[in-house]
C-alpha cells in the first residue's frame, strides 16, 4: 500500500496522530495493570479478538450479552421495560455489537444500519441529515435516542465513536419510548449504547486512509480505579480529514466523547460528555425531478453536480446522566437527565431538473440554526407475586424541551445546470427571500412533549407465557414565533393516551411465538389557509389532535444456541390529512403491511452470517378523490435483502474475510406511481488480519470496499413525507485502517 494518502494530510491530522501516539504511551506507562489482555491462540489457528464488556447505561444488568458469532447481542432496550432478552420480548429489536462496528470500519449509524434488512437510508429534505426508513416509515436522526433519551446527539451526522451499540427497534413505539419530538419513528426507533470502562484496562489507537484521501486518527482509552473496581472513565478521540470517493467533495471531522459510571452494591451512575464538529464541503446534493419528469438514470458514481461554495457545517456539545437504586430487593427507582447545545450553518444548492434532458435550476439557501434541548425521566420497577402469576411492574415520567433559533435567505432559481453535465457557477446573492438574520438567528420554533406511562408484564407458567399491558398519556404542545419580530404566531397543545398489549409463549426453550398491537403518535398538523389550487379552507388555522398510527404483529423467533431467527408479520396504518370539502382533516391513511424475515449467528465455527428479507406492501387509502388509491406510498420499495457473511479461513492465522449483499427492488417518487425508480444491487468485501506483535500488543488490520462494480443507482426516493427528492449512492470506496491494543 502507498503511503502517498498520508502524506497529503492536513497538519492537524498528522499533529492529532502524533498526540494520540504520545497518550496511548502516556497511558501505558502509568497503568496499574496490563493495558491489554496477550491475544489467546483459538482452536482453529486463529488469534481471538479482543472483546470489551461493560455496562452501558446504570442498570444492574448491564448490556446483554452477545450471541454466537458477536455481531449482535442476545437483546436490547425495549423503553421502560429496559433490556429484554429477544426471546422474552413481543417485540422485534435487533443489537448490533461495537464487534460488528470495529469490523466493518462503520464511520456513523449509517454504516452500521446497511446490515437490516428493514432499514434503508435516506436523507433529509434538500439537506445532508441522515435519516433512516424503517419498516416504510421515517426515521429522521433529531429522533435517534442517547441511552434511552430523546435529542442528545448530533442532528445531521453522528460519529461511531460515540456508541458501543446500535439498537433497532422495529414497530410503533410510543408506549416504550414516549412521541419522538421531531415528529417520526412510527415504523421504528433508534437507540445507541454509549461506551463505558470495561474491566481490563484499555489503551486502542486507530489509523486510516479511504479513498479521495481521506485520514483519520482515533484512540479510545479506558480505565477503572477504587475498591473493586467502581468507578470507571472512557475517553474517546477521533478526527477525520480529507476527501471522499465523490469528486471534490471533502469532509472534516471532530469527536471528543467521556464516559463515566460508578457503581456500588446498590446505586450505579453513568454521565456523558461529548463534543462534535462535522464539516461538508462541496456536498453531493438531492435531485428533484419537477413535476412528472421520468426518473433520469444515474450519474457516474463520483460524479458531484454540487455547485463548490455549498457546505454545511454543524457543532454540538451534550452532556447526559443515568443513576438507579435498589431501594429494595424488589424495588428500583431510576432517573435520567441531558442536555444539547448546537450550531449549525449551511450554504445549500439542491438540484430541481426542469426537462427531460437533467438539465437544472437551483437556488441559493443559507440558513443558520441553534438548538438548546433538555430532557429528562424518572421511573420506578417493582417485581412481586398473586399467586401462581409474577409481576414486573414499571412507572415512568418524562419531559423534554427543546428551543429553535433559526434564518434563511434565498436567491431564487437562477443557477442554470446539468445533471450529467454539471457546470460551476458564482454563489448568487441570497436575498430574495429572507427571514430573520442569519448573524443573529431569533428563537421560531419550542417543543415541548411530557408523559406518564405504566406497565406490567406479567409471567405465567414457569415464565412460558409472558403478558404486557400498558399506556402511556402523552402530551405535545409547540409553538412557532415569526423569524423577523419573535412573536408568537400559532401554538398547538394536545395530548393522547396510547396502549400496548403483548404476549410471548415459549413453545420450546428455543422457540416463542409473540404477538403484540402498539400505537406511534405524532403530533397533528395545523389546517392551511387555502389549499396548493387556492381553494379556502373553512376551518384554517384549526389544530389537529396528534396522529395515532395503529400497529399489529405476530411473529416467531428462534435461537439454536449458534444460529438464531425470526419472522415476523405486521400492519401498520398511518393517518393523513387533507382537505376534503374546504376542510382540513385526517381522512387519509398510508397502510404499511409486511413480512420479515432475519438470521444471524455462528452456524458453524468460523462462519458468521447476518441478514434477512423484509416485503413489504405500502398502500395509499382515501386518498383526495380515490385518486392514487392502492397505489404504493412515496419511497417504500417492495422488497429489501441484506447477507452478510464472515469466514475465518483455515490454515491462516487472525486472517478473516467477509462480503455483504444488499438488494432493493424499484420504489415509486409520487403518488400516482409514473416515477420509477430503478431497483439496485450493491456488494461489499472486507478482510481483517490480527497480528500478535509482542509485548502485549495486539495490531488489527482491516480493509473494505463498498460498492465494489461501483454500481451507479438511485438510493432512495424522497424520506420527508410528500416530496419525490433522490439521493444518489455512494461510489466504490476503498477504506484501509489498523488499531492498535497496548
Amino acid at each position: 500500500m502507498s503511503v502517498a494518502p498520508f502524506l497529503r494530510l492536513r497538519p492537524t491530522v498528522a499533529a492529532s496522530l502524533l498526540a494520540l501516539h504520545a497518550a496511548a504511551a502516556l497511558a501505558q506507562s502509568t497503568a496499574a495493570e496490563p493495558a491489554a489482555a496477550t491475544p489467546a491462540a483459538a482452536s482453529g489457528g486463529t488469534l481471538a479478538t479482543v472483546t470489551v464488556e461493560a455496562s452501558a447505561d446504570a442498570s444492574a444488568e448491564g448490556l446483554t450479552k452477545p450471541y454466537a458469532g458477536g455481531q449482535v447481542a442476545r437483546g436490547g432496550r425495549a423503553g421502560i421495560l429496559g433490556n429484554q432478552d429477544v426471546m422474552d420480548t413481543p417485540f422485534s429489536i435487533t443489537s448490533y455489537t461495537n464487534e460488528l462496528i470495529q469490523d466493518q470500519q462503520a464511520q456513523s449509524v449509517a454504516d452500521v444500519l446497511r446490515n437490516d434488512p428493514s432499514v434503508r437510508q435516506a436523507r433529509g429534505f434538500g439537506n445532508f441529515q441522515e435519516l433512516y426508513m424503517v419498516r416504510g416509515f421515517p426515521v429522521y436522526s433529531d429522533d435517534i435516542s442517547y441511552n434511552g433519551l430523546y435529542g442528545m446527539l448530533p442532528r445531521q451526522y453522528i460519529a461511531s465513536e460515540f456508541f458501543e451499540r446500535v439498537e433497532v427497534f422495529r414497530g410503533a413505539n410510543t408506549f416504550l419510548n414516549g412521541a419522538a419530538p421531531g415528529g417520526s419513528g412510527i415504523g421504528g426507533a433508534i437507540n445507541l449504547l454509549p461506551k463505558r470502562a470495561p474491566g481490563e484496562p484499555l489503551t486502542r489507537v486507530g489509523f486510516g486512509v479511504q479513498t479521495g484521501g481521506q485520514g483519520f486518527v482515533s484512540a479510545d482509552i479506558a480505565r477503572r480505579f477504587g475498591p473493586d473496581q467502581s468507578t470507571g472513565i472512557r475517553l474517546n478521540a477521533a478526527r477525520r480529514d480529507g476527501g471522499t470517493g465523490i469528486d471534490n467533495e471533502k469532509r472534516e471531522l471532530s469527536a471528543l466523547g467521556l464516559g463515566f459510571d460508578w457503581r456500588n452494591r446498590n446505586v450505579r451512575i453513568s454521565a456523558d460528555l461529548g463534543y462534535q464538529g462535522h464539516q461538508l464541503d462541496g456536498g453531493r446534493p438531492n435531485v428533484t425531478p419537477a413535476g412528472d419528469l421520468p426518473i433520469p438514470r444515474a450519474p457516474d458514481a463520483k460524479r458531484n453536480y454540487a455547485q463548490p461554495w455549498t457546505y454545511s457545517n454543524e457543532r454540538d456539545t451534550f452532556a447526559t446522566v443515568r443513576g438507579e437504586v435498589d431501594i429494595t430487593d424488589n424495588l428500583t427507582a431510576w432517573a435520567a437527565g441531558g442536555m444539547r447545545r448546537s450550531s449549525e450553518a449551511n450554504a445549500l444548492a439542491t438540484l430541481t431538473l426542469s426537462d427531460a434532458f437533467s438539465n437544472s435550476l437551483s437556488s441559493r439557501f443559507d440558513n443558520a440554526r441553534k438548538d438548546r434541548i433538555a430532557t429528562g425521566e424518572i421511573g420506578l420497577r417493582a417485581k412481586f407475586a398473586t399467586g401462581p402469576v409474577r409481576h414486573t411492574l414499571t412507572a415512568s415520567a418524562a419531559r423534554y424541551d427543546a428551543e429553535e433559533r433559526n434564518a434563511y435567505a434565498m436567491s431564487g432559481s437562477v443557477i442554470a445546470s446539468n445533471l450529467y453535465a454539471p457546470t460551476a457557477s458564482f454563489a448568487p446573492p441570497a436575498n430574495l427571500f429572507t427571514g430573520g438574520r442569519l448573524d443573529s438567528p431569533l428563537r421560531v420554533g419550542d417543543v415541548k412533549t411530557g408523559s406518564f406511562a405504566i406497565a406490567d408484564t406479567l409471567s405465567f407458567a414457569e415464565d412460558r407465557v409472558l403478558v404486557t399491558l400498558g399506556a402511556r398519556r402523552q402530551s405535545i404542545e409547540q409553538i412557532s414565533y415569526d423569524y423577523n419580530t419573535g412573536a408568537e404566531t400559532s401554538r398547538y397543545d394536545k395530548s393522547k393516551t396510547t396502549p400496548v398489549a403483548g404476549i410471548v409463549f415459549k413453545a420450546t426453550p428455543n422457540l416463542s411465538l409473540y404477538a403484540n398491537y402498539i400505537e406511534g403518535l405524532t403530533k397533528g398538523d395545523v389546517a392551511p389557509t387555502s389549499t396548493s389550487g387556492g381553494q379556502r379552507v373553512v376551518n384554517a388555522g384549526q389544530v389537529l389532535a396528534p396522529y395515532a398510527s395503529k400497529q399489529k404483529e405476530i411473529g416467531i423467533k428462534y435461537d439454536g444456541g449458534n444460529l438464531g431467527g425470526g419472522i415476523a408479520f405486521f400492519t401498520t396504518g398511518q393517518p393523513l390529512p387533507y382537505v376534503q370539502n374546504q376542510t382540513y382533516g385526517t381522512y387519509g391513511e398510508q397502510r404499511n403491511r409486511g413480512l420479515e424475515f432475519s438470521v444471524y449467528g455462528e452456524p458453524m465455527k468460523g462462519l458468521r452470517l447476518l441478514g434477512g428479507l423484509t416485503l413489504l406492501d405500502a398502500e395509499q387509502r382515501r386518498t383526495p378523490g380515490g385518486a392514487t388509491d392502492g397505489r404504493d406510498a412515496i419511497g417504500v420499495p417492495k422488497t429489501q435483502f441484506n447477507l452478510g457473511a464472515e469466514w475465518d479461513v483455515p490454515g491462516v492465522r487472525g486472517l478473516a474475510l467477509n462480503a455483504r449483499l444488499m438488494h432493493t427492488s424499484k420504489q415509486y417518487a409520487n403518488a400516482a406511481n409514473t416515477q420509477v425508480v430503478p431497483s439496485w444491487n450493491r456488494v461489499d468485501i472486507g478482510a481483517r488480519y490480527l497480528v500478535d506483535i509482542g509485548n502485549g500488543r495486539l495490531l488489527t488490520l482491516r480493509g473494505r470496499i463498498d460498492n465494489l462494480f461501483n454500481k451507479s443507482y438511485w438510493a432512495s426516493a424522497g424520506g420527508f413525507p410528500g416530496s419525490n427528492y433522490l439521493v444518489q449512492g455512494a461510489p466504490r470506496t476503498f477504506v484501509v485502517s489498523g488499531t492498535i491494543d497496548f
